[in-house]
């Protein structure tokens, strides 16, 4: 794959993810059992929502232009892993929360290992960007 379609793909993923930040909301109502952590009244899910909805629209404006904004990039992939590896634990150690393994936790490994895979290493991309100038 050249740097070229690799910039392309991270485009792609990039606006992909940020509407999936989107998506928490929806995804808690209609499959709480993969996406619901807390039973009951809880201003935690209020909470993420709103964390994610806001790094959903900056994954989206990163679009734009991926190599200006490789540390939220970056920021967006290893919080994934760190958030779904948490979860995966809790989902593994609390009764009942076994359907996050088939819901959110694995959502957030795609988006981890996606932006990974595509992301540029910033020392090549600040060679690239400088070379381009």
């Amino acid at each position: 794959m050249t740097e070229v379609d690799r910039l392309r793909y991270l485009r792609v993923v990039l606006i992909l993810a940020g509407v999936s930040c989107l998506a928490p909301y929806p995804l808690m109502l209609f499959w709480p059992s993969g996406w619901a952590w807390h039973n009951g009244h809880s201003d935690y899910p209020m909470m993420i929502v709103g964390i994610y909805a806001t790094l959903g629209v900056f994954l989206i404006l990163a679009a734009r232009d991926p190599i200006a904004n490789l540390s939220l990039i970056w920021f967006a992939a290893w919080s994934s892993v760190v958030h779904g590896a948490i979860m995966a634990v809790q989902a593994l150690t609390q009764p009942g929360q076994m359907g996050h393994l088939a819901g959110d936790v694995p959502a957030l490994f795609v988006v981890a290992g996606a932006l990974a895979i595509l992301t540029p290493r910033s020392q090549a991309a600040r060679h690239r960007r400088h070379n381009q100038a």
